[in-house]
C-alpha cells in the first residue's frame, strides 16, 4: 500500500494524462457500443414522421428497418476508415496532434446529431454517426499506443489495462445515461447521441497541457531536451536512468532499421510471430462470446421471471461487473503478468460457457436452472474483464517497437472493426439456427487461442522492447543460429505507414 501511494504521488503527472487520454480515447468507443439501442424506437419514429412531412406518405416497416440498420452500421464503416488512415497520419503529424484533431471531428459529429431533430433531418444522424465512427477509429487506435509509450516498465501493464477500464466505463455510462430517467426519453435522445461531444471538449482543453510521448520525442524527433522535460513532467523526480537507457537502446537499435508500411510488416520475417500473437488475441477478443453473453442476458433475465422494467437495470449490473473486473485486471496484471491472465482467462471462460450451454438447454425442463444461468453470465463477464479485456491491449502495445507499432495498429483496427461488422451480420443467424449451442463455437475459439498463447507468447512483464524482440527472434528465426537484422538500412530512419 505504501509503494502504491508513493507511486501515485511521484507519477501523478502520468496518472493525470492517463485519465485525460481515457476520457477521449476508449471511453467514447464503449459509450457508442452500448447507447445506440436505447433511442432506437424514437429514431425510427422520427425517420417516418420526417419522411411523411416531406412526401406525404409513410415509409414501409422494411424501409425504416433498412435505414435504422444503416444508421447502426455506418458507425463501423467510419471506424474502419479512421483506423486505416490513423497509422500514416500519426507517424507524420504525431499522436497528440492527431488526437486533438479527432476531438474536433467528434465535436462536429455531436453537433450534427444534437440538432438533427430540430432541423428535421435524419440525414444529419447518418453523417454524425459516420463522423463519430471516423473519430473513434482514430482515438481507439491512438489511445493504447499513447498510454503504452508514456509509461515506465513497472506501470506499463497497469496503464495499458486502463484502456479496457475506460472502454467499460463508456459502456456503463451509456447504459446509465440511456435510461429513460436520464437522456433516453423521446425529447432528449438527440442529446444522448451527442453526449461524447462533451468528453471531446474536455480532452481538447486539457490535452495540450501534456507532452508528446518520451519515446517519440527522442526516437523520432531526436529532441533530447524535450524528452527529458517530458520524463520529468510525467514521471516526477527520481532515478529513471534505467528507463532512459532502455529508450536510448531502442533508438540505437532502430537507427539501422526503417519503419515499414502495413503490407511490408505482413511480409517481414522478424515480425512474423508478433503478428501471429496480435491477430490471435485480437480475433479472440472479438469472438470470445462476450457479445453473445450480453444478447442472451435479456432472455435469461426474462426466463428468470424478472419484471420487464427491472431488466435494463440488471443489464446495467452486468456492465458494472465488467467495469469492476477491468479495474481489478489493472491491479493484477503487474503481479501475474500478461500471459497468465490471457490463457487463464480463456480457460475459465471455456468452462463457464460449457456450463452455460448446459443450463440454457435445460432451463425449460428445470425451473430452477435459470438461476444458475444468471450467476454464470456474471462469472463469464468477470473472467473476461480480469483476463482478455485488459491483457490483450497490453500485449499488443508491448510486442512492437516504436517504428512498427503504428502499422501494426492499422491491422488491429482493421480486425476490430471488420470483426464488429461480421459479428453483427452473422451472429443473429447463428442464434436462430443453433440457439444456446452457438456458445460451442466460442468455446472452440477460446480453447485453441488459450493453447496457442500458453505455448508461444513470451511474457512481456517488466521487459524492455529490446528484450521482448529478442524473445520473439527465437521464434522468428528458430532454425537459424544468427538472427539477421531485417530491413536494415544505414540511412536515416524513414517513417511511413501507408498501405
Amino acid at each position: 500500500m505504501g509503494s502504491f501511494r508513493s507511486d501515485l504521488i511521484q507519477y501523478r503527472g502520468l496518472f493525470q494524462m492517463v485519465l485525460v487520454l481515457g476520457i477521449g480515447g476508449s471511453f467514447p468507443y464503449g459509450f457508442h457500443i452500448s447507447v445506440i439501442n436505447y433511442p432506437s424506437s424514437y429514431i425510427k419514429t422520427f425517420i417516418n414522421e420526417t419522411w411523411m412531412e416531406r412526401h406525404g406518405s409513410p415509409l414501409s416497416q422494411e424501409t425504416i428497418l433498412l435505414m435504422w440498420s444503416f444508421i447502426v452500421s455506418i458507425y463501423g464503416l467510419g471506424g474502419l476508415l479512421g483506423s486505416v488512415c490513423c497509422g500514416y497520419l500519426t507517424t507524420k503529424y504525431r499522436k497528440k496532434k492527431c488526437q486533438m484533431f479527432t476531438n474536433l471531428i467528434m465535436l462536429v459529429a455531436a453537433m450534427f446529431m444534437a440538432f438533427s431533430k430540430m432541423a428535421k433531418s435524419f440525414e444529419m444522424i447518418f453523417l454524425g454517426r459516420l463522423l463519430c465512427g471516423i473519430g473513434i477509429g482514430f482515438s481507439f487506435n491512438i489511445h493504447p499506443q499513447y498510454v503504452g509509450e508514456i509509461s515506465p516498465k513497472k506501470l506499463r501493464g497497469f496503464t495499458n489495462a486502463t484502456v479496457a477500464v475506460f472502454l467499460t466505463l463508456g459502456k456503463v455510462s451509456g447504459q446509465i445515461v440511456g435510461l429513460r430517467e436520464m437522456l433516453g426519453s423521446e425529447s432528449l435522445w438527440p442529446l444522448l447521441l451527442a453526449f461524447t461531444g462533451f468528453t471531446a471538449v474536455i480532452q481538447l482543453i486539457i490535452l495540450p497541457c501534456f507532452p508528446d510521448s518520451p519515446p517519440y520525442l527522442l526516437i523520432q524527433k531526436g529532441n533530447e531536451e524535450a524528452f527529458k522535460k517530458a520524463i520529468k513532467q510525467l514521471w516526477g523526480e527520481g532515478d529513471h536512468h534505467a528507463e532512459i537507457e532502455d529508450i536510448k537502446q531502442e533508438k540505437a537499435t532502430m537507427a539501422s532499421s526503417k519503419s515499414l508500411r502495413v503490407l511490408e510488416v505482413l511480409k517481414t520475417q522478424s515480425l512474423r510471430w508478433q503478428l501471429y500473437v496480435m491477430i490471435t488475441v485480437m480475433t479472440t477478443l472479438q469472438l470470445c462470446g462476450i457479445n453473445a453473453i450480453y444478447f442472451y442476458s435479456f432472455e435469461v433475465f426474462r426466463t428468470a421471471k424478472f419484471e420487464e422494467a427491472l431488466i435494463p437495470y440488471l443489464s446495467l449490473g452486468v456492465g458494472l461487473c465488467e467495469c469492476i473486473s477491468s479495474i481489478l485486471c489493472s491491479s493484477l496484471i503487474e503481479r501475474f503478468g500478461r500471459k497468465v491472465l490471457l490463457w487463464g482467462g480463456y480457460a475459465m471462460m471455456v468452462l463457464v460457457l460449457a456450463l452455460l450451454t448446459l443450463t440454457l438447454s435445460l432451463q425449460h425442463r428445470f425451473i430452477w436452472m435459470h438461476n444458475f444461468s444468471v450467476i454464470l453470465i456474471f462469472l463469464f463477464v468477470l473472467f473476461y474483464g480480469i483476463g482478455p479485456s485488459g491483457a490483450t491491449i497490453s500485449v499488443m502495445v508491448e510486442i512492437f517497437s516504436q517504428a512498427f507499432r503504428p502499422s501494426a495498429f492499422v491491422i488491429v483496427g482493421f480486425i476490430n472493426w471488420m470483426g464488429l461488422f461480421l459479428l453483427g451480420m452473422t451472429f443473429p443467424i447463428f442464434v436462430e439456427y443453433l440457439g444456446p449451442f452457438c456458445f460451442l463455437i466460442f468455446m472452440g475459439i477460446l480453447a485453441v487461442s488459450g493453447v496457442f498463447i500458453y505455448l508461444f507468447l513470451p511474457e512481456t512483464k517488466g521487459k524492455s522492447i529490446v528484450e521482448i524482440t529478442q524473445a520473439f527472434d527465437k521464434l522468428n528465426y528458430s532454425k537459424k543460429k544468427v538472427f539477421p537484422a531485417e530491413n536494415s538500412s544505414p540511412n536515416a530512419t524513414v517513417f511511413c505507414t501507408r498501405l
